[in-house]
């Protein structure tokens, strides 16, 4: 008797486990119109507006074909986010800006959100994960 209670304790306490797990989902990212085929992308998803073109929640480097490039990210818990890539040309790591602040590389971010005066803005890049989803974006 005292083993069978135990079996169906451990079997309950399994099943309500693996039903606790938040689900998670890929989100793939297709970038195209590059201005070259040089150097990598750096693509970030971000969760938040605070972090928003700050601090990545997950960010990939990937390389350039056909002046076109695809990221994928993997067990994203289901949520808002917004994306973001940098054409780090010359690979130092980094976006490159002229002396008034305007990027020399090419950039992009989910929604095709563009900036006035600025960087685009979360609110207009954000959008909900709520299954495994593909996104374009094009320069």
């Amino acid at each position: 008797m005292k083993n069978l209670v135990l079996t169906i304790i451990f079997i309950l306490t399994g099943f309500f486990s693996i039903q606790a797990q938040e689900e998670t989902f890929t989100l793939t990212v297709h970038i195209s119109g590059l201005n070259s085929n040089k150097g990598n992308l750096m693509v970030g998803v971000y969760k938040s507006s605070e972090s928003f073109l700050k601090n990545t929640f997950q960010g990939v480097t990937v390389p350039i074909s056909d002046k076109k490039s695809v990221a994928t990210f993997k067990n994203l818990p289901k949520g808002e986010y917004a994306v973001s890539f940098v054409h780090d040309e010359n690979e130092n790591k980094k976006m490159d800006t002229n002396f008034i602040g305007i990027p020399k590389e090419d950039y992009g971010c989910s929604n095709n959100a563009t900036g006035f005066m600025g960087p685009p803005k979360y609110e207009d890049a954000k959008f909900q994960l709520e299954a495994n989803k593909t996104i374009d974006i094009k320069i």
